[in-house]
């Protein structure tokens, strides 16, 4: 039992030390990962100013500008994860190797996460020293709590999408395209997610879990009761049951695809 457990953490960690130690080397991700989202933020933020509204608001700009990083990492780095891999010649090996395919899902969130956190420092730093955000946190212990359960849906979503997105083959491009500015949008991450009525906005909570996070963080951080959608200590629930839902339908979908690949014969073929 004790062996089985190392020999899996030996290999998230091997998966995870890839995307920590390659991410710093290229330097057009780092670029491209906190330059863009960033002029998305500096934009809102100055929309906000000549509006004359509340400070809170700017910071609901920077929070969400935050997320927004670690979303498009999700998506990219952990959706299309192992479809890059079929491309490059490297899911073979990994599926014929003696090794753990979740704890391969597992390495890939701990590196993202490691990588999309260096990213989301950086935005905030430079929101600090350029618009002079403060972010005054009420409720320390659950606004960690909160940060720690979003990571955690948000990152089981991408491991069960990266089998979702490997099978579907490369349609699954179009799809990404169409759907990523209705979520941000339905996500609420650039305003309260409340304002958009309680039925959609209830209804968007439940398939994008980024939702719940803002919201509970923005009362945590930013005392946004009256715009809240529901209490931190309910969505945080929430937020933890979709988590372990999500980690644990990756893993049945993981052995499907394996079982779609035996049947059809498939599964390692490129372009498809």
């Amino acid at each position: 039992m004790i062996t089985g457990v190392r020999y899996f953490l030996k290999v998230a960690l091997a998966r995870a030390y890839v995307r920590i130690i390659g991410a710093q080397r290229e330097l057009s991700w780092i670029i491209g990962d906190t330059l863009l989202p960033f002029l998305s933020v500096a934009a809102y933020v100055y929309v906000y100013r000549a509006m004359n509204a509340p400070p809170e608001y700017t910071g609901f700009v920077i929070l969400g500008g935050i997320v927004v990083t670690f979303w498009m990492h999700m998506l990219w780095s952990m959706g299309m994860q192992f479809f890059w891999e079929k491309e490059m010649g490297n899911m073979a090996l990994y599926l014929m190797a003696p090794l753990s395919r979740p704890a391969l899902l597992l390495g890939m969130a701990i590196g993202g996460i490691f990588m999309t956190s260096t990213r989301a420092i950086m935005i905030y730093v430079a929101s600090r020293f350029l618009f002079g955000i403060q972010f005054n946190i009420t409720e320390p212990m659950m606004a960690l709590a909160v940060s720690l359960a979003t990571l955690l849906a948000l990152y089981g979503l991408g491991m069960m999408l990266s089998s979702l997105f490997f099978i579907s083959g490369r349609g699954i491009f179009y799809g990404m395209q169409v759907m990523m500015e209705p979520v941000f949008f339905l996500g609420g991450f650039y305003f309260p997610v409340k304002q958009l009525g309680m039925m959609v906005a209830t209804a968007a909570a439940a398939i994008i879990p980024v939702s719940l996070g803002l919201d509970a963080l923005r009362q945590t951080m930013f005392g946004a009761y009256d715009s809240a959608l529901f209490t931190p200590k309910t969505e945080l629930i929430a937020l933890l049951v979709m988590g372990v839902v999500f980690v644990y339908s990756s893993i049945v979908i993981l052995h499907k695809m394996e079982a779609v690949g035996r049947r059809e014969g498939k599964l390692f073929l490129k372009n498809q």
